[in-house]
């Protein structure tokens, strides 16, 4: 670990014995389970993404927030708690980043964290791999609307496994963002960056790896040149749930059209663009997306025996 870790981080029993033991540890982000799927969906694929790290020999660490206490690494009641919705219980779960943990911990929030929270927790933690679905980026419109989670990504020393950035962005301003910022960008056995739903977006990845060794022995290389950020090891959704990208980029524009004449703005957008693209894509979408975020976890599972626990 970096530092001792600040009271309000707790790491479970076995997410503590296995940094102890320096097993290999993967990070899973959470609003997935707060924000993206309702119940009992949510909860469901939780726990398919922790046992598809599992099945590597890896071991998940699920990061969230409850009552103001940031965990690394849930158990089955945790995770349950999270994936019950404000409806039926009469929580309210935040959408919690990188900015907001500080609020988070002094009123006492519960919450899943996004790819820049989840990058913050693991951090401090001292975990190396992290797996998600698709990162934040640049919006298409406005286009100063940009993600928390790319200069976290500048600044987080792990490496996270992704299928590219939500297809709902601007990917080409994305990828220059990514490039200003010495974020390699590397493509797991393709030259090309994916568009989360579909397996091509039309642009290239910087870099090409072809096992999880080569991806662990790419990231140690660009850290130990004292560059600080992530590597952002990008994985092609899968050829059996993939979408053609002209069908998703049609739902997009129709998408946001309504977004815009709707007012809907900040951290609202993204679930309801993707929730509108489910709609559109008659549940295609949505289907990939499970598909993709479970083969992430997988992939994470395999490079990180590959990646040395501080």
């Amino acid at each position: 670990m970096l530092n001792p870790l600040p009271s309000f981080i707790s790491l479970s029993p076995e997410i503590a014995q296995a940094l102890a033991d320096k097993k290999p540890i993967v990070a899973l982000e959470s609003t997935v389970i707060t924000h993206g799927l309702p119940y009992p969906e949510n909860l469901q694929l939780a726990l398919e993404m922790e046992a598809e790290v599992l099945q590597q020999g890896a071991i998940p660490a699920t990061i969230a927030v409850l009552d103001g206490q940031v965990w690394v690494g849930l158990e089955r009641p945790q995770l349950e708690r999270l994936a019950v919705s404000a409806l039926e219980k009469g929580e309210p779960m935040h959408k919690i980043s990188a900015r907001d943990f500080s609020a988070a911990v002094v009123l006492g929030w519960s919450g899943g964290t996004t790819v820049a929270g989840t990058l913050t927790a693991a951090r401090q933690a001292g975990l190396k791999i992290f797996a998600t679905g698709g990162i934040g980026g640049v919006h298409r419109h406005p286009p100063y609307d940009i993600s928390a989670d790319l200069p976290k990504l500048a600044d987080s020393p792990l490496v996270v496994v992704c299928a590219g950035a939500k297809a709902i962005l601007d990917l080409d301003s994305t990828l220059e963002y990514l490039e200003s910022h010495s974020v390699p960008v590397i493509g797991y056995q393709t030259d090309e960056f994916p568009a989360f739903y579909s397996i091509s977006s039309g642009f290239h990845t910087s870099g090409r790896a072809e096992t999880p060794r080569q991806v662990a022995e790419i990231a140690r290389a660009h850290w130990s040149l004292g560059l600080p950020g992530a590597i952002l090891l990008t994985v092609p959704p899968p050829h059996t749930s993939a979408l053609a990208r002209e069908q998703v980029e049609g739902a997009i524009q129709l998408a946001l059209n309504e977004a815009k004449d709707s007012n809907i703005r900040g951290q609202a957008v993204t679930p309801f663009l993707l929730r509108r693209v489910t709609e559109l894509t008659g549940g295609e979408s949505l289907r990939a997306n499970l598909d993709l975020l479970k083969n992430n976890a997988r992939v994470a599972g395999q490079v990180a025996h590959f990646l040395q626990v501080d």
